[in-house]
C-alpha cells in the first residue's frame, strides 16, 4: 500500500502527524489505493502561521504575477488531464469521460476564467468624495468535499491566489489522493512558501482546529449543511468572514408547452450525473399531472442507457458511489421513500452486483413534496417526480424545500421560462437546458449557503473594502 505524504506547509512535504490514518479504497472494486496520515493539530497551526508569514509577501506580489501563476498551474493540470482523471474516478466514481471534462476540464477552467477576472477587475473606485479599494482579506481556510475534489479546491484557491490571499485547505478525507497529487502540481508552479498550504485530515479534527485558529481571517467551506452550521459557530469566536456552499435538492419544472421529449432525458441525466453525488443535482422533477404518464414513459426508455458499470469503462454512463457509507445511505433513502408510498417506477434497493459501491439508478413517481425522499438530500442517483395541477402548484412545489442552490424550467417560451425561473428562490436556474458556465455566480438560498464562487463574482468573497475619505 502506498503510503503519502499529507501535508504541505511553507513548501515542504511532511507526512502527517495525527492519530488518524486515512486508507483510500477504490469505489469500484474496493482495493486499497493507498494511505495518508492526517496532519496534527500542531502541524495545523504551523500551516497557519506560516500563511500568516507569506501574506505580506504575496500581497504585494503585481497581479499579473499572481494570475500567471494560476494559468501555470492550469497549464500543469491540463497536460495531465488522463492521470488526473483516472485517479478521480477510483477515488470518486464518476464514469471516466465525465473526469475529464468535469473533474479535471472544470477545475482548469475555473483556474483560467478566475484569472481572466482578477485581470479585469478594478482595485479602486473614485465615487464623490471618496476612494474605495479592494484588498485581499487574509488567509483563508479552505474545507473542500470529496464529490469533486480537484474544482472543489481549485474554486476556493484560485480566487483566494488571484486575490492575494494565502490559503490552507483542508480536503475532505476521501478523496486525498487527489488533493496531494493538485498540490504537488502547485509546488512545482513555485510560488513564496506558505502561500498554498495542504493538511489532510478529518473535519471534527483537522477541520475544526483550522476554522478556529485566531489567524484565520476567512473560512470557506464547501459541504453538508451540518457540518457548515458547525463552522459557522465556531467561526463566530473570532467574527471570521465565512462563505457556505451547502446542500441542495433542486427541482426542475417542466411547464405545460415543453419539449418532453428534450427535456425529460436531460433532466435524468443531470440527475444522474457523478451517480448523483452533485450538491446542484437536479433531483425533483416537477411536472403536470396531465403529462404524468408520457414522462414516466420517456423517463423507463432513458434510464435503459445508466446501467452501473466500471467507471474506467468508456461505455459506461453511471459508476459507483464513492463509499461503502454513501452506498448504504442511498439504498436507505430508496428503502424510506418506499415506505412512504412513492412508487418506483425504475430501480428499487436491491443492490448491483460486484465488490465496488454500486446502487441501482432509481426514479420514484408519485412522490408528494413532503415526502422525505423530496426534501431530503439523497447525494445518488435518485429521481423524484413530483406531479401537479397548474403552474402555481409548480411553483410552489419548486419552492417548498429548505435548500435553494439550483433548478431548472423548460417552456417552448423562453420568456414565460424566465419569468418562472425568476420566482424560484435558488441561485442558479437553467433555463431549457442552459449549459453551466464557469464565469457565472455559484451559490444557494436558505440552507444552501451564503457568498458566491465563479468569476468575478467569487472573487468578491476574498476582498476588504477600505474606504479613502477626503
Amino acid at each position: 500500500m502506498t503510503v503519502r505524504n499529507g501535508v504541505f506547509i511553507a513548501g515542504t512535504w511532511s507526512p502527517g502527524a495525527g492519530e488518524v490514518e486515512l486508507v483510500e479504497r477504490s469505489s469500484a472494486d474496493d482495493q486499497v489505493l493507498g494511505s495518508v496520515q492526517s496532519a496534527s493539530e500542531g502541524q495545523v497551526d504551523a500551516a497557519v502561521r506560516a500563511a500568516a508569514a507569506a501574506f505580506p509577501i504575496w500581497s504585494a506580489t503585481p497581479r499579473a504575477e499572481r494570475t500567471a501563476k494560476l494559468q501555470e498551474i492550469a497549464d500543469a493540470l491540463e497536460a495531465r488531464t488522463d492521470e488526473f482523471a483516472e485517479l478521480a474516478s477510483r477515488e470518486v466514481g464518476t464514469t471516466l469521460s465525465i473526469s475529464k471534462a468535469v473533474q479535471v476540464g472544470l477545475a482548469v477552467r475555473v483556474l483560467r476564467t478566475t484569472a481572466d477576472a482578477m485581470d479585469a477587475l478594478p482595485l479602486s473606485e473614485e465615487d464623490e468624495n471618496f476612494v474605495v479599494e479592494r484588498e485581499p482579506i487574509g488567509v483563508v481556510a479552505a474545507i473542500t468535499p470529496w464529490n469533486f475534489p480537484l474544482h472543489q479546491i481549485v474554486a476556493k484557491l484560485a480566487p483566494a491566489l488571484a486575490a492575494g490571499c494565502t490559503i490552507v485547505v483542508k480536503p475532505a478525507e476521501l478523496t486525498s489522493l487527489s488533493s496531494i497529487a493538485l498540490f504537488e502540481l502547485i509546488d512545482g508552479v513555485g510560488l513564496p512558501p506558505g502561500t498554498a498550504n495542504l493538511v489532510c485530515g478529518t473535519g471534527p479534527i483537522v477541520g475544526e482546529a483550522l476554522v478556529r485558529h485566531p489567524m484565520v481571517d476567512m473560512v470557506s467551506f464547501t459541504g453538508s449543511t451540518r457540518a457548515g452550521k458547525r463552522i459557522g459557530e465556531l467561526a463566530i469566536n473570532d467574527v471570521k468572514k465565512v462563505s457556505l456552499e451547502l446542500g441542495g435538492k433542486s427541482a426542475t419544472v417542466l411547464l405545460d408547452d415543453a419539449d418532453f421529449d428534450r427535456a425529460v432525458p436531460a433532466s435524468l441525466s443531470n440527475c444522474y450525473l457523478n451517480s448523483g453525488q452533485v450538491c446542484s443535482a437536479l433531483t425533483r422533477l416537477i411536472v403536470p399531472r396531465s403529462e404524468l404518464a408520457r414522462v414516466e414513459e420517456l423517463l423507463i426508455k432513458a434510464a435503459e442507457r445508466f446501467v452501473p458499470g466500471d467507471p474506467l469503462e468508456s461505455s459506461t454512463r453511471l459508476g459507483p458511489l464513492v463509499s461503502a457509507v454513501q452506498r448504504d445511505r442511498v439504498i436507505e433513502y430508496i428503502e424510506i421513500g418506499i415506505a412512504e408510498g412513492a412508487r418506483v417506477l425504475v430501480g428499487g434497493p436491491q443492490r448491483p452486483e460486484g465488490a465496488g459501491y454500486f446502487v441501482t439508478p432509481t426514479v420514484f413517481t408519485d412522490v408528494t413534496p413532503d415526502m422525505r425522499i423530496a426534501q431530503e438530500e439523497i447525494f445518488g442517483p435518485v429521481l423524484v417526480v413530483i406531479p401537479v395541477d397548474n403552474e402555481d402548484e409548480a411553483l410552489a412545489a419548486a419552492n417548498n424545500s429548505a435548500y435553494g442552490l439550483a433548478g431548472a424550467v423548460w417552456s417552448a417560451d423562453r420568456d414565460r421560462a424566465a419569468a418562472f425561473a425568476r420566482k424560484i428562490r435558488t441561485g442558479q436556474v437553467a433555463i431549457n437546458g442552459g449549459a453551466f458556465n464557469a464565469r457565472a455566480p455559484f451559490g444557494g438560498y436558505k440552507m444552501s449557503g451564503n457568498g458566491r464562487e465563479l468569476g468575478k463574482y467569487g472573487l468578491e468573497e476574498y476582498f476588504e473594502y477600505k474606504a479613502l475619505v477626503y
